[in-house]
């Protein structure tokens, strides 16, 4: 066994290295960092396309078999490694701290079921916060998918209606930012770049990306659904109601039409990162926490 230590490229989107990362992620299967999240980072418009090159990658016989990466901002930093190469986690951890820390800051994500992470990070100095990331379950094979609609509203998907401006329309209404003073929603040509490139692109299945249109044509509930029949689950993300929409059953019926999608294609499992009562509300369960660690780099 002679592992070998290499940086990701210094190339933002679909690259080489973006496919062998994925796959990695798909063969590790579930953690606190799923292949979808990895998917959702690579083209999202937060992304800081700058530092991709300071995630690092540990590679056996030219494999991946861990991978030190940030979501889309530096700062929260996440190691994964297949279970047989877990002693690599030290050498994971001592590198993001280094390198992928954000003005002298860094916090590392550790699953509170990886005990010897934990003990990992607490011996070098770390220390648990109370700040956590949580995961929801869907199990098919438990829980109905059905859902009732108002009259007059519809289900369409990005497959079927490929409307940028109405899907940049609703998640820019549904994640507040109008109600939180950023003011209304704008569509411009970057937008609507930066959004083929989120929707145009290798295992994305616009089938999946599901939205409730309401009578005046607008689309006013959304759900993002990733699925990959390898890894097994699908992964919901992001799910967003225009706030004078919400209270209908909307974001419920959005929801449960993707997981039933996927489970037609396969999923026995569906996962949200969230602990919204939303989500248990409509079927989901508690199935995972993670907590930040923390320290001041010190230079």
């Amino acid at each position: 066994m002679t592992i070998q230590f290499r940086n990701y490229t210094n190339q933002a989107g679909i690259t080489e290295d973006y496919h062998k990362v994925r796959s990695f992620l798909v063969k590790l299967g579930y953690s606190e960092f799923t292949y979808a999240r990895w998917d959702w980072m690579t083209t999202h418009g937060h992304l800081d396309k700058s530092t991709v090159g300071r995630i690092g990658i540990w590679e056996d016989a030219e494999q991946i078999v861990g991978v030190a990466t940030f979501d889309c901002q530096l700062g929260d930093s996440y190691c994964l490694a297949f279970p047989e190469y877990a002693f690599l986690k030290k050498e994971m951890l001592l590198y993001a701290k280094d390198n992928l820390n954000k003005d002298e800051k860094f916090c590392i994500v550790i699953s509170d079921s990886d005990l010897k992470f934990q003990d990992i990070a607490a011996h070098s100095g770390f220390t648990a916060t109370d700040q956590k990331e949580n995961d929801a379950i869907f199990y098919m094979d438990r829980t109905s998918t059905e859902y009732n609609l108002p009259e007059g509203f519809y289900i369409t998907t990005m497959k079927d209606t490929y409307d940028l401006y109405q899907y940049r329309r609703v998640l820019w209404k549904g994640f507040n930012h109008e109600l939180n003073g950023e003011g209304e929603f704008t569509f411009s040509k970057e937008d609507e770049q930066a959004s083929n490139e989120e929707m145009l692109r290798p295992n994305v299945d616009l089938s999946l990306k599901v939205a409730v249109v309401s009578p005046d044509g607008n689309f006013v509930s959304y759900c993002g659904m990733w699925y990959d029949l390898e890894a097994g689950f699908a992964v919901i993300e992001p799910v967003a109601t225009d706030p004078d929409y919400r209270k209908m059953g909307l974001g419920k019926a959005a929801v449960l039409e993707g997981i039933r999608r996927t489970g037609e294609l396969g999923a026995k499992t569906a996962l949200v990162g969230s602990s919204q009562q939303f989500y248990y509300s409509i079927g989901l369960h508690p199935f995972s926490t993670s907590t930040i660690w923390t320290k001041k780099v010190k230079r």
